[in-house]
Order: structure tokens, then sequence, then C-alpha cells
């Protein structure tokens, strides 16, 4: 039986407060999810997920059985030259479903909200105002009424109210890139499956992948630009994407041409330099509110759904009504995360600029150095990857109540 009186109040359902209510629900908790819209929604649609997270998932009680497709990826240059290799222990791949997958962000949605327990989730939601009195936080809402929480953990995305609150305003670090992407279901010749195929030009990356989504196989693309933020986007996502697609060999024009019309989507690229502490008093960070992440991480929804684990762990058997408990509780929670995350999040961003903010004329140079040594290989081919395997060590033997 939970001894504490006042739940652990969770803002924004997204992946990381989805997972950090799953967790902390399996460890004896009681967390209440909340969230501003009248459903939780995905904000987009590809992704891919390491074994981390998908370790998490299914400690967590959500059904990773056939979640996506499993994948091998590669960075390659435009005349289809390996740069990269990116290394995954067999064993690990075996384990977890391929270690690399690629499925549609709205399935994890789907699985991780059937895996919620009934009551958790409280839906079309504002928190407009958190007062950590010591001993508690007092949590109000858009309609006046508040709910007295033990923790509070701010999971509202890269406009975060609870990031804010704690730490003040910042800007976002505009990367001044964007994405056009979408996905399919045609079968289209030439396709390498249960690959990422990730191509650089000089300027311009164009990437296709597997996916599995409900039973289906299929495609998942993109490419990503130099873009200034100021300027307005292209008013014909597929058109754009095409005279891009057109600049590399292989199936990636016919991929853009035959996705349908709904399944287009752009971004820019963004984030936030990160903090140096997300944790105070009684309320903390997890997900983009803490770690904005550009997609080159290919890593913001895992690390999101590792953190709510990792908040899980560290707060399972805790008296919330012990400050001095919860205080130590979140420490731990920021020495285990904050070194792994930051390292992503600032290896994204150099790995878009050194792509595409080159100058011209240090192009040929770049290109000549990513294809005649192996530099890439070591960082992004195994160094990279190889921390993020290291993950599934530090995670330790699962979600277990104390």
């Amino acid at each position: 039986m939970n001894p504490n009186p006042d739940p652990i109040v969770i803002i924004g359902a997204g992946p990381a407060g989805m997972a950090t209510a799953l967790a902390l629900h399996k460890v004896g908790q009681r967390p209440i999810l909340l969230e501003r819209y009248r459903e939780a929604r995905p904000a987009g649609n590809i992704l891919n997920l390491w074994p981390p997270p998908i370790k998490a998932l299914q400690e967590m009680g959500v059904d990773t059985v056939d979640l996506g497709a499993p994948c091998h990826t590669t960075f390659r240059g435009i005349k289809g030259n390996i740069r990269a290799d990116v290394k995954i222990p067999r064993d690990v791949v075996d384990a977890y479903g391929g270690g690399f997958i690629g499925l549609l962000r709205p399935e994890l949605y789907r699985r991780m909200l059937a895996a919620m327990p009934e009551g958790v989730l409280r839906t079309h939601v504002e928190v407009v105002g958190l007062d950590d009195h010591g001993d508690g936080v007092t949590v109000t809402l858009g309609d006046d009424s508040v709910i007295d929480a033990g923790v509070v953990v701010g999971a509202d995305g890269i406009d975060s109210m609870v990031r804010g609150h704690l730490w003040g305003p910042s800007e976002k670090r505009e990367h001044k890139l964007h994405i056009i992407g979408g996905y399919t279901f045609a079968a289209i010749p030439g396709v390498e499956r249960n690959e990422v195929v990730l191509t650089h030009d000089r300027s311009v990356q164009g990437t296709y992948s597997s996916i599995r989504d409900n039973g289906r196989d299929g495609i998942q693309w993109w490419v990503l630009e130099a873009w200034d933020p100021a300027a307005e986007p292209p008013t014909d996502l597929r058109q754009h994407a095409l005279s891009l697609a057109r600049r590399f060999p292989g199936p990636l024009r016919a991929l853009v041409q035959s996705t349908e019309p709904g399944h287009f989507q752009r971004w820019p690229i963004r984030d936030r330099k990160p903090l140096r502490q997300w944790s105070k008093g009684r309320i903390t960070l997890a997900g983009d509110a803490a770690h904005a992440t550009s997609p080159y991480a290919a890593y913001g929804a895992g690390m999101s759904i590792g953190d709510g684990y990792t908040l899980g762990q560290e707060l399972a058997g805790i008296d919330l009504s012990d400050t001095a408990a919860v205080i130590a509780a979140l420490t731990r929670y920021d020495e285990r995360r904050i070194a792994h995350t930051t390292s992503q999040v600032q290896q994204a961003f150099v790995l878009g600029k050194v792509f595409h903010h080159a100058p011209a004329f240090l192009r040929p140079v770049r290109d000549f150095i990513l294809d005649s040594t192996p530099m890439l290989q070591k960082q992004v081919g195994e160094k990279s990857p190889g921390e993020i395997v290291a993950q599934l060590d530090e995670m330790g033997a699962g979600l277990v109540t104390r």
C-alpha cells in the first residue's frame, strides 16, 4: 500500500509524461498525469527508438512486440559510399527486437495509453500556477481548483511553463534547419528493407528508414536542409521535398512521390541550451522540457522515456512527506540523466552545423575528411551508439517497488 497521501503530478502527456506516469505507478506511487489538450496526441509521425527506451517500455508494462521495424543504420556519401556504420552489439539487437526500430509516433502513443491505469490521465486540464512550500507543492489549475502534490514533474515540452518557473526564461536555440518528412506503405523498387539509409550531399540530408505500424510494413523518409527561421515555409511540401530528393540516388524521390497528402510533415529544428540542473525542491523536469533535442540524435523521444523510467526508480519507496528524501531522490535523478542527455543534445547540434552550415569553400575539405578518414565512424558509428547502449547497464534490474 502506498503510504503517501499526496500524488505525484506530471504535467504534459507526451512520451516523457506518459513514461513517468507508467513508471511511478509500477513502483507503487500515485501519479496524476495532466494534459492541456482534449487528448494525448503526438506532435508528428515518424520516429525511431534505440534499445534503452524499448527496455524501459517493457518494464512499464507497454506491449513492445512488433512495435517497429528493426533497422541497421549507415551514414553515406552522395555516391553511396559508407561513411559510418552504426554499431549495435548482436546480443542487444536480438534482445530488443532489432535494437534500433522504425515506427510511427501515433502507434507508440496508442500502446503507452493502452498500458495507462484508469484514472491516471486527466485531459483538457491547464496548469496555471505552482507553489513549492517545502512540504508539498500546490498545483493551481485553470478552473482555480488545486491539487496538493508531493512532487511535480514538468514534462510540458520545449515551451515548458515548469522550466520557466524553476529557472527563468531562456531563448530557444535556432539550428536554422528544417525537416520535411513523411511515410508511405507503397511498394517502391530499390528500397533497402530494414535499413536506415542516411545520405548527405554537400548541403542536404536525404534519408529513408523501414517502419512497422499496426502490422503493416512501410517506409518513413525525410529531407533536411538549412532554412532561415524567419522565412516563410514552403507552400507545397511535396514539391519542395521532391526538389531536394532529386539530388539523391536510389528510391527517395519515388518515396516522396508515393506519399499521401495527409502524411507529410514539416518542422523547424530548435532546442534550448542544456541546463546544469533540472530539479529544485520538489519540482523537476523531463523530456523536451529538460533537453529538447535535434532529430540528428534520433533520440529525443527515447531519452524522454528514459527520464520517466529513472524517475520511477529513484522515487520508488520514497516517503513523500520526507522533504530531504524527496530532494535526494531528485538529485540522484539529475546526476543519472543530465550528463548523458547533454552529450546527445550537443552532438546533434554540432552535426547539424557540420553538415549544413559549413562555408561553401570548406565543404569539399569536410567531405574529403568524411570520405577518407574514420572520424565519422568513430563518433556516430561507435562512440554515440556505445554511450546509448551503455545506458542498458545503467538502467539496472528494472522498476522495483521498494
